[in-house]
C-alpha cells in the first residue's frame, strides 16, 4: 500500500491517479494509521515552503514522518515542494526551518541568462549524475515537467540529476531510503510514470 501524504498542499489527486494507472493500491491520507501501515510514502506538494511546513506541523505529521522515514527507514518520495521540505531551511519569502532530513537550503532560481523567466515552467531535459534506481529503464537525458521558482541547493553527493536553466540546478536527490524530484513525474508522461513505477516497486528490506 502506498500512502500519499495529504497536508493540503495540492496535487495529491494527480499523483494518486498516476499511481493508480500503474495498478497499485493507493490512498491519500494524513491519518497516523495509514502512514504507519504504508509500505511506502509519497510527499507531493505545490505552493509556499512556509505554508507546507506549517501544515505538516498543524496536522501533527512531522514527528510521525520522522519516525517512519528516518527511524524505520520506510521509502519516501518527495515531489516538487515535497522534496524542498526535506531541506534544513528555505529562503522563500523569509527564512524558514525545514524537516532537515538532507543537508541543503531552498533558494530562488537565479539563471545566468536574464531572458529566462521565473517561475521555470515546462519541459526540460534532465542529466543523470549518478546511478539511481528510480531511473532504471529510462534513456539518458530524458525530459520532465517542471513548475517552480526555488530549488534545493544541496550536497553533490546526494544529487542524482540536474537540469539546465541558465545554470545547472538540482533535479533529483537520493539519500538512503529518501528520494526527491524537483520535476513532477505525475505530469511527465511515460518517463514520469516509469519513475513512479520504479519507486513503488522498490524492494523493502
Amino acid at each position: 500500500m502506498i500512502t500519499i501524504i495529504d497536508y493540503d498542499m495540492g496535487n495529491t489527486h494527480s499523483v494518486s491517479n498516476a499511481l493508480a494507472t500503474l495498478g497499485h493500491d493507493v490512498r491519500v491520507s494524513r491519518r497516523a494509521d495509514d502512514i504507519r501501515t504504508a509500505d511506502k510514502l509519497v510527499l507531493p506538494g505545490v505552493g509556499a515552503f512556509s505554508v507546507g511546513m506549517r501544515n505538516l506541523s498543524d496536522f501533527g505529521l512531522i514527528q510521525l514522518l520522522h519516525d517512519e522515514v528516518n527511524i524505520k527507514k520506510k521509502p519516501l518520495l518527495g515531489i516538487c515542494l515535497g522534496m524542498q521540505l526535506l531541506a534544513e531551511r528555505s529562503y522563500e519569502g523569509g527564512e524558514y526551518k525545514g524537516l532537515g532530513w538532507v543537508n541543503g537550503e531552498v533558494v530562488r532560481l537565479n539563471p545566468n541568462d536574464k531572458i529566462l523567466k521565473i517561475p521555470h515552467v515546462g519541459w526540460n531535459d534532465v542529466e543523470f549524475k549518478k546511478d539511481n534506481i528510480l531511473f532504471a529503464g529510462i534513456e539518458a537525458n530524458p525530459n520532465f515537467y517542471f513548475v517552480h521558482s526555488y530549488y534545493l541547493n544541496c550536497q553533490e553527493e546526494i544529487i542524482t540529476s540536474k537540469f539546465e536553466y541558465g545554470g545547472k540546478f538540482t533535479a533529483s536527490i537520493m539519500k538512503e531510503n529518501i528520494f526527491g524530484t524537483q520535476f513532477h513525474p505525475e505530469k511527465s508522461q511515460n518517463n514520469g510514470l516509469r519513475i513512479l513505477k520504479n519507486f513503488v516497486e522498490l524492494k523493502v528490506k
